[in-house]
This record gives C-alpha cells, sequence and structure tokens, in this order.
C-alpha cells in the first residue's frame, strides 16, 4: 500500500483513532490474516462467531502492525474504530487508487474464464510496467479491495478479476475501485440458481462496461452475443475481440497440437504475427485474445504482443494444469470449480488431446446452477459421450446426472461409472490408468481436487522409486 499516517487511514474510512498516534505511518501491507501481518502494515480485524480477528489484533501488534482496523476496542492496542470493516477495508482501498493518478485499473469479468484471463492479462501488462495481479480468485468484497491495497505509487496496472451473485454486486465493486478498461469475456449459466436468468447474469456482467468513464475503453467479446450487445451500455470506446470478422483484434487458422495447446495466426489492425501457445485448450484462443486486444491498447507494439502471448503460462493452480507421470498417464487438473461451459471445454481438450491410450474424465457436481442443475449435468455427460471420451468416473451421487446424460447416447462406444466418493475414484484410477492414457479432472468445490492430487501424490511415488532404480 502507498504510505499513509493513521489520521489519512481514519479520515478515508470514516473511522476515529483510539489509542493511537495519528502521525504513526502504514508503511507495510494490508491484512486480514494475522500471519501475514508484516512490520508497519495494517491489520483488519474481522468479527465473527467462530473466528473473531479482534483476539489476534495484540499478536499483530506485536508482529509489527503499526495499528488495527476493527470495530470495537480492544485494551492496550492502537485501534481505528469503524461500524463496519469490510466497507472500511473497500472505502481505504478507493481512498489509495485514488491518489494513484498513474495507474491503469483493468477490470474484468465473465462467467468463466475470469482468472485465467486475468493472470493472462497481468503477464502482457508487466511488459510495460509493475503489475498487480495476485494469483487466485480475490473476486469478491474482500478480495477486491485487499488486492487494490496491494498498489504501490510504482504500480502502473492493477488487474482485478470481478466475481458477482446478483445484480448490483460487479457496480458495487466498480465503485471500491473504478476501471479504466473493463474487458467481458462471456454470459453463462455458472451461478444461475443465484442470478435466476442467464438475463440477469448478462446484466450484472455489463455493470461493469456501465462503470467506465467516456474516455475509458471496453474489451469485448466479439464471440459472444451478449457480450457483444453490451457495447450499447456505455459512453467508453469499444474494441471487439474474437474469431469475428467483427472483431478488432482476432485469431484466424486455429490449430491444436497432440497436447491441446493452440496455435493460431494473430490479426490486429497493425497486421498480423503467428501466436503459439503453451497453454492447454482451444478455449485458451479467446483467453488470450482478450488479453492480446487490452495489450495492444496498453501500446504494446505487435511483434512485441506476440512474443508476450508465446510466453504466457499457468499462473493461478487447479486450471487446466496439465503434467505428465512417469508412468506415461497425462493429467489435467482442472480442479478448482466447474460450471457446464467450463466444463465443456475442458472436455473438448481432453477429446483433442487422445493419443494411444483412452480419455478418462472425473467429473464432479457442478453447484449453484438452481432450475438448470438438472439439465446443464445431463449435458454435460452427453457431451462427454458424444465427444468418444472412453471411460466417465462419475463422482458423488448429486453428479448423478451427468451419468444418466452420458448413458443416454445410444451410439456411445465408452462406459459411464457412478462412484460414491473421491476415494472411490481414486481407486478406481489407481486400478485402471495404463501408458498413454489422459485423465481430466473437473468438478466444483466439492473436493474433486483430492482425485487430482492423489494423481500427483502417486507421480512423485513413481518418480522416486524410478530413481532408486
Amino acid at each position: 500500500m502507498i504510505p499513509l499516517t493513521l489520521a489519512e487511514v481514519a479520515t478515508a474510512v470514516d473511522g476515529r483513532l483510539v489509542g493511537a498516534d495519528p502521525d504513526a505511518r502504514v508503511t507495510g501491507t494490508v491484512e486480514f490474516d494475522s500471519r501475514k501481518v508484516s512490520r508497519g502494515g495494517l491489520f483488519v480485524a474481522f468479527p465473527g462467531e467462530r473466528v473473531d480477528g479482534h483476539d489476534y489484533a495484540a499478536g499483530a501488534i506485536s508482529s509489527g502492525a503499526v495499528a488495527v482496523l476493527g470495530t470495537r476496542e480492544v485494551p492496550g492496542v492502537p485501534m481505528v474504530l469503524v461500524g463496519d470493516a469490510l466497507d472500511a477495508m473497500g472505502r481505504l482501498a478507493r481512498a489509495v487508487v485514488d491518489r494513484l493518478p498513474g495507474l491503469t485499473v483493468i477490470g474484468l469479468t465473465g462467467s468463466s474464464g475470469k482468472t485465467t484471463t486475468k493472470d493472462l492479462i497481468a503477464q502482457v501488462a508487466v511488459r510495460l510496467g509493475p503489475t498487480v495481479a495476485p494469483p487466485g480468485s480475490f473476486n469478491n468484497e474482500l478480495g477486491h479491495p485487499y488486492t487494490a491495497l496491494q498498489a504501490t505509487p510504482e504500480t502502473r496496472f492493477l488487474v482485478m478479476e470481478k466475481g458477482a451473485r446478483g445484480v448490483g454486486h460487479v457496480r458495487y465493486l466498480c465503485d471500491v475501485v473504478p476501471p479504466r478498461i473493463s474487458v467481458v469475456l462471456n454470459v453463462g449459466v455458472a451461478h444461475l440458481g443465484e442470478f435466476g436468468s442467464v438475463e440477469a447474469i448478462a446484466l450484472a456482467k455489463g455493470e461493469l462496461v456501465e462503470a467506465l468513464p467516456s474516455d475509458g475503453l471496453a474489451v469485448l467479446n466479439a464471440d459472444d452475443p451478449r457480450v457483444d450487445a453490451m457495447s450499447t451500455r456505455t459512453q467508453a470506446r469499444v474494441v471487439r475481440y474474437g474469431e469475428s470478422e467483427r472483431a478488432d483484434v482476432r485469431a484466424v487458422d486455429v490449430t491444436l497440437d497432440g497436447r491441446g495447446r493452440p496455435s493460431y495466426t494473430l490479426v490486429t489492425p497493425e497486421g498480423s504475427a503467428p501466436v503459439r501457445l503453451g497453454l492447454t485448450g482451444r478455449h485458451q484462443v479467446s483467453n488470450s485474445l482478450a488479453a492480446a486486444a487490452v495489450g495492444r491498447e496498453l501500446g504494446l507494439p505487435l511483434p512485441d504482443l506476440a512474443a508476450a502471448l508465446n510466453e504466457l503460462g499457468l499462473v493461478s493452480t487447479r486450471r487446466m494444469d496439465v503434467f505428465e507421470r512417469p508412468d506415461g498417464v497425462t493429467v489435467i487438473d482442472d480442479s478448482y470449480n466447474a460450471n457446464p461451459a467450463s466444463t465443456g471445454v475442458a472436455l473438448r481438450a481432453l477429446a483433442s488431446m487422445r493419443g494411444e491410450g483412452r480419455t478418462v474424465a472425473v467429473l464432479g457436481y457442478m453447484a449453484e446452477l438452481g432450475d438448470f442443475e438438472l439439465q446443464g449435468h445431463q449435458q454435460v455427460g452427453r457431451l462427454a459421450a458424444e465427444l468418444g471420451v472412453d471411460r466417465l468416473l462419475v463422482v458423488g451421487e448429486p453428479a448423478a446426472p451427468i451419468h444418466e446424460g452420458a448413458t443416454a447416447v445410444g451410439n456411445w462406444g465408452g462406459e459411464s461409472v457412478l462412484l460414491s466418493d473421491q476415494a472411490a475414484a481414486v481407486e478406481v484410477l489407481r486400478s485402471e490408468l495404463r501408458p498413454g492414457d489422459v485423465v481430466l479432472v473437473k468438478g466444483s468445490r466439492y473436493r474433486t481436487w483430492e482425485v487430482a492430487d492423489a494423481l500427483r501424490a502417486d507421480a512423485r511415488e513413481g518418480a522416486t522409486e524410478g530413481g532408486a532404480a
């Protein structure tokens, strides 16, 4: 964070100082985990029924924090007292961003691909200057200000992922950290249970372009009609990306190699250049084009832009992370989260990587789909069968409609098995996998990642045994 006195902090958050020196300066980071507090930092204490941050306030001061931002006094602890710590954290983030006139805030949203694309944009932007975009999905009311507060006077680009559980959420995040560039990736059925309709999802995602100033920039996916239509919801300049002929930044002649990694020709108003991605999945073409559109607008010349795309890599974990095991089995760990759209692109990536062995999909429950839950799971199962996946392991009774959808495809030559839990899936995989097989692990946050971790652990053990031999 930029250096601020406690008096300035109190003014920014509409708080009052208790037992604190108004001239003391916050020179470190702002943390809500007391274990991460460093000298000169500010600790934010959130009240809670099970864990109350105020109980750790004294320890944070002992670790070097200048003060604690909280909602009740703690004896002997210098405090910035506020009514709502989360709201105060947002106010502080806004105050910091407003004091950085040389900062370009890049916001992005979408039903899927947000975190990966945020990472790609950051890898392009950092070629032009210091960039803040921490790994992972810090995209809610807490993660958003926490990310913004990592900006310093040297930071030139702040890349912000914006999630939403309802209409108005993106607008609130934009009030906390106003974007100069807004990127909208897609509109799908993720979180449909919370929004109620796809139209509501589109309304919420479009709040990101509505928040732009007139001299800002909206970067829209020309291949998604709902996103493309958002051009009417902003006074800012619009740039489109995609494979559509209407796109300003396009990909043509897309091909995939044996590992499912795309190559294409990048076409821009300045010319064209070949691109060969090191990322797995055809959907990475669209993600990388979003990053290319932003990089071009930031001023990266075409040769440098193509070079940046060629060097893109994974930053956040469990997102199309492909690894090879010593026994010849390839694993695609995409277990961080799942919805029908993201599972569909992962299944297509699996199918594109078919070699001499079999393709195996380990799929878990997809959450927050509301009335679309049954249909969404069945669609995924049908797609797996239509793509010719050889073996489908469906984990957990809530995911049973995936199994039903797959087995309903009469001409499918593969097999689906409904398993009780992750341990059962691991047991089946250990007994059946053989060299040349490709395994996809995908599901919402219901411990499906345990399957991927077991496959990693087996790989490490195999490598150790191989080395000892």
